[in-house]
């Protein structure tokens, strides 16, 4: 896609963060943004000031929607919105997510339930109610899932998360070579460390599914383990921008922390010894 001007963005999560900062680049190109968040006055908040840039085409368009993307009827209701008043959708972001740390043993089926539901069923959601209406619309289109280093390598103390994001790399790998041919394009998106709010993440957390019961042994594990680099974290502008980068290139991986190179290389050696082993077990 590399003309965004005068078409549609919608971003899940876009009330902070990385979303944010999406919903915000987005519109600095001159789209119009929706920007959905299960906060609504944050999502509120983020979509006022997109109305107030300057626009070449008059009033900018940005809509704030309240959207709990674990729940299939929440999602729905935002591409329904979303038609309904914008018209079509372009570009569409499947980025909101939680974080769960602490050793897999720790953690209950709940912190599953909940770490799954936004993380993985939130990408699903997105792409169950917004692509059957992308396949209808015509022109270029682009979805980019929000994964996570943590898709593409394991580390101590972020087993539920990083399930999730495993699953949400594999699911876009796929979800790539199945819509190439009718024009979408499918990026996912692996930043590493971004200074955001997703370390108080239990603040969305339901009622019902209780709380996660972080230790402090969960939280040193963490910081034991390769996953965290506090020197490396980045905003989330700068993410947003390898988003653009990403969309205009119909990248495959939108790769943000380069340090992390070396720990990709060494699970993918290990995969390769894995083949050798084959190999000679052939012979």
């Amino acid at each position: 896609m590399r003309e965004l001007a005068g078409k549609v963005a919608v971003v899940t999560g876009g009330g902070s963060g990385i979303g944010a900062a999406l919903a915000r680049a987005f519109a600095a190109e001159g789209m119009d943004v929706v920007v959905a968040d299960i906060e609504l006055e944050a999502a509120e908040k983020v979509a006022a000031e997109l109305r107030a840039l300057p626009s070449a085409r008059g009033q900018r368009r940005a809509l704030a929607v309240r959207s709990d993307v674990s729940k299939r009827e929440s999602v729905e209701a935002l591409a329904e919105r979303t038609w309904a008043e914008l018209g079509a959708c372009h570009v569409l972001c499947n980025n909101a997510g939680v974080l769960m740390m602490g050793a897999l043993e720790t953690r209950t089926e709940r912190d599953w339930e909940w770490v799954l539901g936004v993380n993985l069923w939130g990408v699903i959601h997105g792409v169950l109610a917004f692509v059957p209406r992308m396949l209808a619309q015509p022109g270029e289109k682009q979805i980019v899932n929000t994964g996570s280093t943590a898709g593409l390598l394991a580390a101590p103390g972020v087993g539920v998360y990083g399930a999730a994001k495993f699953a949400v790399v594999g699911l876009s790998e796929h979800l790539r070579h199945d819509l190439a041919r009718h024009g979408i394009g499918v990026s996912v998106l692996c930043p590493g460390g971004v200074k955001t709010k997703i370390l108080h993440s239990e603040r969305n957390r339901p009622a019902e599914l209780g709380s996660s019961k972080i230790s402090r042994e969960d939280v040193e594990l963490v910081i034991g383990g390769s996953m965290v680099h506090p020197d490396e974290m980045q905003p989330p502008e700068a993410i947003a921008e390898a988003v653009l980068e990403g969309v205009r290139a119909n990248d495959a991986f939108i790769v943000t922390h380069a340090h992390y190179r070396s720990a990709v290389e060494a699970r993918h050696a290990e995969l390769m010894r894995a083949f050798d082993k084959a190999d000679a077990r052939k012979r």
